[in-house]
């Protein structure tokens, strides 16, 4: 990514004409904020929305978009179920994760599952456009601060003495888990979500609360209320 992290317009090598975005949010302010500002510019379309993961799918299909521009918390759903599906599919979509959490906490675990870059939603106004130019290159987009992390753990060097912080020990599900009780349902709901058994979601909580060092649930509940709304 160039230095100052804009690239410049033009510099994509896409089919003819503009590149075509769809977008996978579930708020629809943010839908129609995004599309005025990815309409405005003169080499980019919004072709195709969704509020869901099954929805944005389709639409990523039905549309044959460039670049799909993906919430990482879509209600009660994940960008990262999105990421997988698409990934397991063999399809040639380039993925960038626009976000309201830390990338610090997410970005590396998207990435790995085949996401094309990351980008925090305060960010969006003055840097989106150059990012899905950017991951339309067939590069990676993510912040000068997490590419140093990124490079960092590349090379061995570490960047907090005690390693990886509790949460990066989550594995994709348990942070699925971790998500949903943050957004207030239950285990029996959570069972039903995620179509498994209230048994083994009591399983991934203990798991949970082992990994973070909560000693009870009331404790899990406030720290995953406070990961999902920071």
């Amino acid at each position: 990514m160039p230095r100052d992290g804009t690239p410049e317009a033009g510099t994509h090598e896409s089919r003819s004409g503009p590149l075509r975005i769809v977008i996978v949010d579930d708020h629809p302010i943010v839908r129609k904020g995004l599309t005025e500002l990815i309409n405005h510019e003169p080499d980019m379309s919004v072709c195709g929305e969704s509020d869901t993961v099954d929805g944005g799918l389709e639409r990523i299909r039905a549309d044959h978009p460039d670049v799909a521009v993906v919430d990482l918390s879509l209600g009660v759903e994940s960008g990262l179920q999105l990421v997988k599906s698409l990934n397991a599919s063999a399809s040639d979509v380039r993925v960038l994760i626009l976000s309201m959490h830390d990338e610090t906490l997410h970005a590396e675990r998207l990435l790995a599952a085949g996401a094309n870059g990351y980008i925090m939603k305060d960010e969006a106004m003055q840097n989106l456009i150059g990012a899905i130019r950017w991951v339309a290159t067939g590069k990676t987009y993510v912040s000068p601060q997490m590419s140093e992390r990124i490079l960092a753990k590349v090379t061995g060097r570490r960047t907090a003495p005690d390693g990886a912080a509790p949460r990066d020990r989550l594995t994709d599900r348990e942070r699925e888990v971790f998500g949903l009780i943050g957004r207030g349902l239950g285990t029996h709901d959570i069972a039903r979500q995620l179509s498994l058994s209230a048994k083994t979601i009591e399983t991934y909580q203990a798991r949970i609360k082992d990994k973070l060092g909560l000693a009870s649930g009331r404790e899990l509940i406030r720290a995953a209320v406070s990961w999902v709304q920071p």
